[in-house]
């Protein structure tokens, strides 16, 4: 057989165009119509909970300032991931995630596990300067985010628009999104300041409040008997 055979194909340029239309027709159908029939076949952890409103504006600025472009959000069922990370991802920790962020490429170190690692104290200092808590990072300084404060005008409206797609908010807690994102702001600046550091009205209320209190809350839907009955759920 000849190692050309592709050379009368690639001759006619109409006929090759068609051929590779049809092919990315095919692969197209073949990726996309199958997660149509797994819609409501994967279950939230039995301790996952959707983002609160602080939460959920703090992630919204994560994705904006592109910070999954860098840090991933999946764990892979490897021991070198494992042993850095913890237990893998599950599907069913995603469950409340529009969009996903789980992701192959990693500049810095892998966010699903984060949540509590470190106090907030450390991820404020961390946005501020990110040399003055690891001089090797490449990371770029994030300091105007503690100098603009959240704004929270939309949170109710996001709330009700998850709850359309299947998050279980409650009414009480679309109606009081922006009252419940600042008292969860204030204890977060509490916690920062109790570590010592001076926080003014702004920054008590400022947008890296809110992208601390999404990192702080990963992570925490996984044990390990959930990881355990992965092989049965």
């Amino acid at each position: 057989m000849s190692h050309e055979w592709h050379r009368p194909l690639e001759n006619h340029w109409i006929r090759l165009s068609t051929f590779t239309f049809l092919a990315v027709i095919v692969g197209g159908v073949c990726l996309l119509i199958p997660p149509f029939f797994l819609q409501g076949t994967i279950e939230p952890l039995t301790n996952l909970r959707p983002y609160s409103s602080l939460e959920l504006e703090g992630r919204d600025i994560y994705i904006r300032e592109g910070c999954n472009t860098c840090h991933s959000q999946q764990v892979r069922p490897f021991k070198t991931e494992t042993d850095r990370y913890g237990p893998f991802s599950l599907a069913g920790e995603g469950i409340y995630d529009r969009p996903f962020l789980w992701g192959s490429r990693r500049t810095g170190p892998d966010l699903a596990r984060v949540g509590k690692k470190y106090p907030d104290s450390w991820h404020w200092l961390h946005f501020k300067n990110p040399r003055d808590i690891e001089p090797r990072s490449n990371m770029p300084e994030f300091a105007f985010l503690t100098e603009t404060v959240l704004d929270t005008s939309l949170s109710s409206a996001k709330l009700s628009a998850l709850r359309m797609l299947g998050h279980p908010y409650t009414d009480d807690e679309i109606r009081n999104a922006p009252g419940d994102a600042e008292r969860a702001a204030g204890g977060i600046a509490a916690s920062i300041r109790g570590a010592g550091i001076v926080l003014d009205a702004t920054e008590a209320r400022s947008e890296a409040v809110a992208v601390i209190a999404y990192l702080q809350s990963l992570g925490h839907a996984v044990r390990e008997d959930d990881v355990a009955m992965t092989g049965t759920r």
